[in-house]
């Protein structure tokens, strides 16, 4: 599916040297189809970073994706700079004035926090409310996924003994559904979280169907039973080195760190990490995007 960006977008580059298809907005005003409209609330500091893992993996099915990038108004962000949020992102009183047809939320270095004690968290509720009425399915990560459960169903994160670090093994809990076809019985997600979400709480749901958990017995992947919205609590979009970034980071601050979990061979940080999860990633992107975006939005959005 190429995805329509502006030319300039640092992401460009690098997606164009690993062959992902890319098309400027030029490019895509040629084309007589009615693109999906996916908006991206990063909330994540390396916002460049997440822009290139997450368009890396929208952009390898067969249809158009016009992309907006969204910033939040009541948060001022330290790692990136104004000129790149002001050129590349909307604000989110631009996002309220359209519908779209998926929307992802990240995942945010919050999580240790109570959720109204993070500041934008108000603005950020703003736009799951709107999301429910003008988004067919809205894909939350890690993070993301705690914050869309607690607003949406009152389900409260639990603080772990240790840090989740790793790429943990994970195993269906449902015969068929279309996010998880063509999966392996067994599948890694990489994870890294200091809280988790109570399976208990998630089966108390009604609404709540829990389609993958991991080795530790937590739920890995959840939905609504309308598909509108779907909950990963691991990173799928994260590159090989982004679990090594963070390990040798914390241990640089002297901070208690386990080296990551079925990441380096021979669980030796000195070696050079192998990429188990990369086709597990682009599967799960695709089903989400062609079973529970294309397949159920209507050609004309705003009837």
């Amino acid at each position: 599916m190429p995805i329509k960006i502006q030319s300039d977008l640092p992401a460009r580059s690098i997606l164009e040297q690993e062959n992902i298809f890319v098309m400027t907005e030029n490019r895509a005003a040629q084309q007589d189809i009615r693109p999906l409209k996916i908006a991206i609330v990063n909330l994540m500091p390396t916002k460049e970073t997440t822009e290139t893992q997450l368009l890396r993996l929208l952009g390898n099915t067969p249809l158009q994706i016009d992309i907006s990038l969204v910033r939040l108004e009541t948060h001022e962000s330290s790692h990136v700079s104004e000129e790149h949020l002001e050129k590349f992102y909307i604000p989110s009183s631009e996002l309220f004035k359209n519908k779209y047809d998926g929307m992802i939320i990240t995942g945010a270095p919050v999580e240790q926090m109570p959720f109204e004690d993070v500041d934008y968290w108000n603005e950020l509720c703003d736009i799951m409310d709107f999301a429910k009425e003008n988004v067919f399915s809205t894909l939350f990560i890690c993070w993301g996924a705690q914050a869309g459960l607690y607003h949406n169903y009152g389900i409260k994160k639990l603080s772990l003994e240790k840090k989740a670090f790793g790429i943990f093994k994970n195993h269906k809990t449902i015969k068929a559904d279309p996010l998880l076809r063509g999966f392996d019985d067994i599948f890694p997600v990489p994870t890294s979280r200091h809280t988790t979400t109570g399976k208990t709480s998630i089966q108390k749901v009604k609404d709540l169907i829990i389609l993958a958990e991991n080795q530790e017995n937590e739920v890995t992947l959840c939905k609504s039973s309308d598909n509108r919205m779907i909950f990963m609590t691991g990173h799928l979009e994260y590159d090989t080195e982004t679990l090594a970034k963070e390990y040798w980071r914390d241990k640089e601050k002297g901070l208690p760190i386990e080296v990551p979990l079925n990441y380096y061979p021979d669980n030796d940080p000195e070696k050079t990490p192998v990429n188990t999860w990369r086709s597990t990633a682009h599967l799960f992107y695709s089903n989400w995007l062609n079973y529970y975006v294309y397949q159920e939005t209507p050609y004309d959005f705003n009837v």
